[in-house]
């Protein structure tokens, strides 16, 4: 689909509202911020250390479900019950996630058998190996200037948010090209590329969703790489059009993606399925046809939208609490942004459950009507976006700034509330989650220097991610060894931000070239997943 728009003759008025009382308010031009007090750098929240925290989380898929035409609520599990604890949303993500990926995307297989690589200063390479299939595939890297290990943001198509901008703010860029991983202009029964080398030219799974497994796999050779040219808890992902919509699908279906930063994504993008018939966007049945983007199944939904038991605002909260900058274009309706704008305001709802409401930006108040321009209005919100998500050195806010060319209601759309999740564990009797979460320390190293080392453990029936922190005494260290000795039976399957030898019994973690050197009375941290138990180990550090 081409589009193109002339500039418009004036810039709308703008107004200040509070958040509260744009998602009420008709459609009128809105200036908001999140409503959030910005948080130091320290507070933010992380990006996750696996690509999946929920996938252990059991779901029970329904059936059917009921026609609705109001927007699914968020907070409400499969089995009716409401979420309670902000700690209730990892496995309600989960489910949200399932259900996507049954009726939207279809499914994005987990990390295949084997993924090597290399990571050089021009280049990426992934090399995926699975069931007795391989395939591979590269992509161009770009470094900014200085000394890395550099944050990266992985750019669709060589199509998305100001390259220029990204690298002056000091993060590499990753030129991806999503046709290598999933061609357009093949029919849903002869799908190609690298993923369907791998799963098969019938597989049921869509473009979007067979972009979003590259850019994991690209992660995957980033995290065993060494981290000393990028670093893989500090990735972005942006796109416009076609790669808008694959960048917000890359964004939610991976949680080690720091910031998401679609543009005019458009139909099978941000937009609301629901609000898409009477906006006069690109119709949903148009959309499934143009290319493969949507999974197979969604051919059932294309004429009845409100049959989905999902829609996009829980997309957007699937992001939820990492970074999210949403840039849309209200001059083109084609493109949905007044559906798009509901999406962005019904996963802030979900932001600030969690407490996250300063991490979600939509903008669509711009004056260039051109698809896919770069735009002034955007330029700032996207520096202050990479130093706090990627350079982890800013605070400030997000915003939410909707153009009255395109101003969407969510009382029109939504019919639930937003809750006050507590700090605290969920209600037993209701929750989807079998996790529990233990923590062990050390004891504090002696004070004149030396290192101590504290595990925290995300534990399920059959498995469980560790976490390790690092944390020197007295006096910096430039260079430290963990040693844990795991339980009988556990394995390590995977590990991030480190080296180690052995996978069973007695192994020892060592550090990666950027994280050796820890200052004085400073921190940093490493993670692996394993399966069996972790509990009772007691990890040993020393310095040098």
């Amino acid at each position: 689909m081409s589009i193109s728009s002339g500039r418009p003759a004036a810039r709308s008025t703008v107004v200040m509202l509070a958040v509260a009382a744009l998602a009420f308010a008709g459609a009128v031009t809105v200036v908001a911020n999140t409503g959030a007090t910005p948080a130091s750098a320290a507070e933010l929240p992380a990006a996750a250390l696996v690509e999946d925290e929920g996938a252990d989380c059991p779901v029970t898929l329904p059936g059917s479900t009921p026609s609705n035409a109001k927007l699914p609520d968020p907070f409400t599990r499969i089995n009716g019950t409401r979420i309670t604890a902000k700690s209730d949303w990892r496995c309600r993500r989960t489910e949200i996630r399932k259900l996507a990926e049954k009726t939207v995307y279809g499914e994005k297989p987990g990390k295949p058998t084997t993924v090597t690589g290399t990571v050089s200063s021009s280049n990426l390479t992934v090399n995926v190996s699975h069931n007795g299939r391989s395939s591979s595939f590269s992509a161009k890297v770009e470094l900014p200037g200085g000394t890395g290990p550099f944050p990266v943001v992985v750019v669709l198509g060589g199509f998305g948010a100001d390259t220029a901008t990204i690298k002056a703010a000091g993060a590499a860029v990753i030129n991806y090209d999503p046709y290598a991983v999933g061609k357009e202009g093949t029919p849903r029964n002869n799908k190609q590329g690298a993923f369907y080398s791998i799963y098969g030219a019938t597989s049921t799974t869509g473009l979007l969703a067979a972009w979003s497994w590259g850019v994991s796999r690209m992660i995957d050779v980033i995290e065993t790489s060494g981290g000393t040219i990028l670093k893989a808890d500090a990735v972005g992902v942006t796109g416009c059009s076609r790669f808008g919509k694959g960048a917000f699908a890359i964004g939610a279906f991976d949680q080690r993606i720091a910031l998401t930063m679609p543009i005019e994504s458009g139909s099978a993008g941000a937009p609301i399925f629901r609000g898409i018939p009477g906006e006069g966007a690109q119709s949903l049945s148009s959309a499934y046809g143009e290319q493969p983007w949507l999974g197979d199944a969604f051919g059932s939904y294309t004429g009845n939208p409100n049959g989905l038991p999902v829609d996009t605002h829980e997309i957007v909260a699937m992001v939820a609490p990492r970074g999210l900058f949403i840039m849309d274009n209200p001059h083109i309706a084609n493109l949905g942004p007044k559906s798009a704008s509901v999406a962005a305001l019904g996963g802030a709802e979900v932001y600030k459950a969690l407490g996250a409401g300063a991490n979600i930006t939509y903008w669509s108040d711009v004056t260039d009507g051109n698809h896919c321009a770069n735009r002034a209005e955007w330029k700032t919100p996207l520096q202050q976006n990479i130093q706090k998500f990627l350079l982890k050195t800013g605070n400030a806010a997000g915003q939410i700034r909707i153009s009255g060319k395109a101003a969407g209601n969510l009382a029109q759309w939504r019919d639930w509330t937003t809750p006050t999740l507590s700090d605290g564990p969920g209600d037993p009797t209701t929750t989807t989650t079998t996790t529990t979460t233990t923590t062990t320390t050390t004891t504090p190293p002696p004070a004149g220097g030396g290192c101590s080392a504290s595990v925290s453990l995300n534990q399920w029936a059959d498995g469980f991610v560790a976490t390790v922190k690092v944390t020197a005494g007295a006096s910096a260290v430039t260079g430290w060894t963990v040693d844990m000795t795991l339980p009988s039976g556990a394995t390590v399957s995977n590990a991030w931000n480190v080296n180690r030898s052995g996978n069973t019994g007695a192994v020892r973690f060592t550090n990666v070239a950027f994280n050796g050197s820890i200052a004085a009375g400073q921190s940093t941290e490493f993670g692996y997943q394993a399966t069996g138990t972790g509990a009772g180990m007691t990890p040993t550090c020393s310095a040098g």
